[in-house]
C-alpha cells in the first residue's frame, strides 16, 4: 500500500509531533498529520489534515489509503486503552486471546501491534529519528555544567538498572543518587515520576529544603524498536528535574530525541543542571540488542 505520497504523521501528545512536522516542513517535505483526539496538542490539531479517535481503525486505514503515504510515523505519547476498548477495535483483525496476550505484555507490545498492523497493510513504518536525525542526541551533547563523581556513579548504575528492567516493560527512565534508586518510571511517565521525587523531598511546609542531588537517566530499553515510543526529553524535563532537586540529566546517545534542543540546553545551564548523552552498549541499528 506504500505509495509516492506524503509522509503521514500519526500524532499523539507532547511537543515532539509538532517539532517533527515543523522540521519536515522546513526541509520542504510533504507531510500530513493524522491527529489522535484527546492526545494531540490543540496547536497540532488545528494544523492536522485529519483527526480521529485512537481506536477508530476504520477511519485511520481509510485516511491512509486516501493519502497513499510513502512512509508512516507514530509520534507522541498515547495512553494504553482499556481491555474492552481494544477488543472492540481489534475484533475484526485479531482474536480475543491474541488481544488479551498483547495487553498482558505491556504498552510496548500494544504499540508494536499497531506497527505490525500497518506493515501488514503494506505501509512502511519509520521512526522520528529516521525522519529528523538532527533531533537525536549525539554522544557529544553536553551543557555548561559537568557531573560530579557521585553523579557519574549514579549514571552508570542507572544504565545497569534500565538494562535489567527492560524485559518488564515498565518505563524508560529512573532517578538514582549514587547507587540508590529513588524512582523508576511506570505508566505515569517521566514528568509524574519526577513529581513523585519532588514530593518526598519537600519539607513539612511544602518547600524543597535544598538541592539534594541525584540524576535522571532516560534511555531506550533493551530490545526496543525505536519506531515505537522513542524516548524524548525537552525543556519541561529539565524544569521538573530541577524541581525534584536533581543534579542533572543523562540520556541515551543516538536513541533519544531532544525537543527544542537549544532551549533545553540553555535551561539546564541556567538552572545549574548538567545535561549529557551517554553510550548505551545494547543499542545498534535502531534496535536494542
Amino acid at each position: 500500500m506504500t505509495g509516492d505520497g506524503p509522509i503521514a504523521i500519526l500524532a499523539g501528545s507532547g511537543q515532539l509531533p509538532i517539532q517533527l512536522v515543523e522540521h519536515l516542513e522546513r526541509k520542504g517535505e510533504d507531510c500530513r498529520v493524522l491527529a489522535f483526539r484527546g492526545f494531540a496538542a490543540p496547536e497540532l490539531r488545528r494544523r492536522a489534515q485529519a483527526s480521529v479517535d485512537l481506536l477508530d481503525l476504520k477511519s485511520i486505514m481509510a485516511t491512509l489509503e486516501g493519502w497513499q503515504p510513502k512512509a508512516v510515523a507514530l509520534v507522541g505519547a498515547v495512553r494504553r486503552p482499556g481491555f474492552s476498548a481494544l477488543l472492540g477495535a481489534y475484533s475484526l483483525l485479531r482474536n480475543r486471546q491474541e488481544v488479551k496476550e498483547v495487553i498482558a505484555r505491556g504498552d510496548d507490545q500494544v504499540l508494536r501491534g499497531a506497527v505490525m498492523l500497518l506493515e501488514e497493510r503494506g505501509y512502511r513504518v519509520v521512526g522520528a529519528h529516521e525522519l529528523a536525525p538532527d533531533l537525536v542526541a549525539p554522544l557529544s551533547l553536553h551543557g555548561r555544567h559537568l557531573p560530579s563523581e557521585d553523579d557519574r556513579q549514579a549514571v552508570a548504575f542507572g544504565i545497569e538498572l534500565l538494562s535489567s528492567v527492560s524485559a518488564f516493560d515498565i518505563g524508560q527512565a529512573a532517578v538514582v543518587a549514587r547507587r540508590h534508586v529513588l524512582a523508576v518510571e511506570g505508566p505515569e511517565g517521566t514528568d509524574r515520576m519526577l513529581h513523585r521525587v519532588a514530593g518526598f523531598r519537600r519539607s513539612w511546609f511544602g518547600l524543597r529544603r535544598r538541592r539534594e542531588g541525584g540524576v535522571l537517566i532516560k534511555a531506550a530499553k533493551r530490545g526496543q524498536d525505536l519506531r515505537v515510543d522513542m524516548p524524548a526529553i525537552g525543556p519541561r524535563t529539565i524544569v521538573e528535574s530541577a524541581r525534584a532537586g536533581l543534579s542533572g540529566v543523562a540520556i541515551g546517545a543516538g536513541s533519544t530525541l531532544i525537543v527544542e534542543q537549544d532551549r533545553t540546553l540553555k535551561l539546564a545551564d541556567d538552572l545549574g543542571l548538567f545535561l549529557m548523552a551517554v553510550d548505551l552498549p545494547w543499542m545498534e541499528n535502531g534496535h536494542g540488542e
